[in-house]
């Protein structure tokens, strides 16, 4: 069946093409497996809430007829404002608007949130830009510029909340606009397009703008929303999308909502975060979190910005999915929000999720990967400019920024063929991450840290699972190691000097960060590893069991070190040329990202190997190979662009000296 949907429909469609529905929930109401909904283009305020599944072979298809012509907004215009004083007018909307959820009465809170105002999950947008909220009259009344911000010249446009007899007050300074002859909205709907069951599979969202929704803060230990989302279900399809405007979450992949496990940690206080998400998942296994009813969902070809927490979020409920070809940037930086829980991209549990030929940029922190990040493979993608601008007052370690941090996790992570190029290129507080022909000019950070609760000696231990299932197969505290560097380019870039003084103050120490496995200095060769556990004197019980908690061994080979950047005291088969100075930067022009740079002609000619999954073995505690979720074996005989790779490899991940000047976007 294929139903119609026009915003400038007669009244009393049936979804036919001369008399469509007025709304894409009525559609989403009747909708069944193999239906289409064709969408044309126009503004629909509304909530669409789909109550039946499609199945794999038959989905239910949502498709805008224009591209992203159709959109699905949050929002209500508000036009009668009144003068107040000065530049700030004033407006009552009643509460009836709002129905059950009131963002302006909703604050924000949850677990690993930490902005210290009350805020709220409604905005105010001015021609189609949010305005800062402040907890104050008096700051929107006079209002100074917050240099933590990206934008610091916006935040003088403030607004603040308040109830009256039944009505939400809405205090604004628009700094000499008149909104009555602006266009002016303010969000009044939690979500625009998620199920509010769970189990709803086998939905397509095709081609539609979706913005400015009061979404919640979406910690790994609370019910995760988004604007758009499957609500724990499987085989969603979310494509060519225009994502953005989201008060916290773009896109939700995550959690369902556990009643006696909902911000335990932040509401009852006795058990720490890192229990709860334990219980969390445990919870999740025996309610029936498997690859048979949850996950395998695609995002592709979307753009996501301007949402404040993350533009995707997920936790166990992404696993075994695609996130491809999609441009995700400007992600929290109003900075209004401050957490553990911010990215382009957050996602605890990818199992087996690939994220590829995505291009992340201006994100405080382009993909953060918490906790069982494994199987997961990041591959051809192109990441730039993910930290604050210069001169941005930077509020803590966790604002300042990296391009991928893989956190707790026991692998196999793989990070393949990607171009990284932001001041901090990589965090790893992890173990069972392979690195194999990447550009990464900035420095590794947290290596061998970041794994106890606090600053106790208390470590943290987290659960890695079958490979590539969802059954946890056991616990383990972190060792460090167990990582693989191959065939890579490293090109150290000085972080300016603001950032260097800034993770001095929020990490302790004076150590100069630089580009390279430098941070490695130390850790074992996998001979010298294995030498301990196989002495003749050794017999069971009576062994030296300090060995089992000693550093895991590196394996390198075949990297490249350019501009001072220094390989690990154990390094294997090298170049370090620092006779050659090497340029690099991302110019944008018409739309289109290429690289400055004289890279290409600098690549020295040495012995590399072409690197496999036999060559990558397995990752330690998992027992589990770097290998396509398939379980097939992966060889790297594929560049960035998908060329192929002759027997003797480039380092990088260009298969060709020529194609580091072509476009990468």
């Amino acid at each position: 069946m294929i139903y119609y949907v026009s915003s400038s429909a007669e009244r009393g469609g049936d979804g036919s093409p001369d008399r469509p529905f007025m709304k894409i929930g009525q559609a989403a109401e009747i909708a069944k497996a193999g239906d289409e909904i064709l969408v044309k283009p126009g503004i629909y305020r509304e909530y669409v809430n789909p109550q039946n599944s499609g199945t794999e072979e038959h989905p239910i298809v949502y498709h805008s007829l224009e591209p992203l012509g159709a959109v699905i907004t949050g929002s209500e215009v508000i036009k009668n404002w009144e003068e107040y004083q000065g530049n700030v007018w004033k407006v009552k909307i009643p509460n009836g608007i709002f129905g059950d959820y009131n963002p302006y009465t909703m604050e924000l809170m949850g677990d690993w949130y930490y902005s210290e105002k009350c805020l709220h999950t409604g905005e105010v947008y001015l021609n189609g830009k949010s305005m800062y909220e402040d907890d104050c009259l008096e700051e929107v009344l006079s209002p100074k510029q917050n240099s933590s911000s990206w934008d610091p010249e916006f935040t003088v446009y403030k607004w603040f909340t308040c109830q009256e007899d039944n009505n939400t007050v809405i205090y604004a300074n628009f700094q000499g606009a008149n909104p009555n002859l602006e266009t002016v909205e303010i969000n009044v709907r939690r979500n625009c397009f998620y199920p509010s069951k769970t189990g709803i599979n086998y939905i397509t969202l095709s081609g539609f703008t979706v913005k400015q929704a009061a979404t919640t803060w979406a910690p790994p230990t609370a019910y995760q929303e988004g604007m758009i989302g499957p609500h724990w279900s499987k085989g969603w399809i979310i494509e060519d999308c225009e994502v953005s405007d989201s008060k916290c979450c773009g896109i939700s992949l995550g959690k369902y909502l556990q009643p006696n496990n909902e911000n335990k940690w932040s509401l009852k206080r006795l058990k720490h975060g890192t229990q709860t998400e334990r219980d969390a998942i445990c919870q999740a296994q025996i309610e029936g979190w498997s690859k048979d009813n949850i996950g395998s969902h695609i995002v592709r070809r979307c753009n996501i910005h301007h949402c404040e927490q993350t533009g995707i979020v997920g936790h166990l409920g992404g696993v075994f999915s695609l996130i491809e070809d999609n441009h995700i940037h400007h992600i929290n930086n109003k900075q209004q929000l401050t957490g553990a829980e911010i990215g382009g991209i957050k996602m605890h549990a990818a199992i087996d999720v690939v994220f590829r030929r995505n291009h992340i940029h201006h994100c405080t922190r382009g993909l953060w990967l918490d906790w069982q990040a494994q199987g997961t493979r990041v591959t051809q993608n192109l990441f730039h400019d993910n930290m604050p601008p210069q001169g941005t007052k930077i509020s803590g370690e966790l604002s300042l920024g990296e391009d991928i941090f893989v956190e707790v996790s026991h692998g196999p992570t793989l990070i393949d063929n990607n171009i990284m190029l932001s001041a901090y290129s990589c965090k790893l507080a992890t173990q069972g991450v392979a690195l194999v022909h990447n550009i990464i000019s900035g420095p590794f950070t947290s290596v061998g840290e970041g794994t106890n609760n606090a600053k106790t000696d208390q470590p943290r231990y987290t659960p890695y699972h079958v490979p590539h299932g969802t059954e946890v197969a056991g616990f383990m505290t972190f060792l460090h190691g167990d990582d693989r560097f191959y065939n890579n380019i490293f090109i150290h870039k000085e972080p300016c000097s603001e950032f260097v003084e800034c993770r001095k103050i929020f990490c302790g120490g004076d150590k100069k960060e630089i580009a390279g496995t430098n941070p490695f200095d130390g850790y074992p060769t996998e001979e010298e590893y294995l030498s301990k556990f196989f002495n003749v004197k050794d017999r069971g019980a009576q062994e030296d069991r300090n060995k089992y908690y000693e550093k895991l061994p590196i394996y390198t080979g075949g990297n490249v070190y350019f501009n001072g950047a220094v390989p690990c005291d154990k390094e294997e088969n090298f170049v370090k040329d620092d006779k050659k100075e090497i340029y690099i930067e991302i110019l944008e022009k018409e739309g289109k990202y290429h690289l400055n740079t004289n890279l290409g002609e600098c690549i020295p000619e040495f012995s590399t190997s072409v690197i496999s999954t036999k060559v990558l073995g397995e990752a330690f505690e998992p027992e589990q190979r770097f290998e396509n979720p398939d379980g097939t074996e992966i060889i790297f005989d594929e560049d960035y662009f998908g060329k192929h790779r002759g027997a003797c490899p480039l380092p990088g991940p260009f298969s060709k000296g020529e194609d580091f000047l072509k476009n990468l976007f």
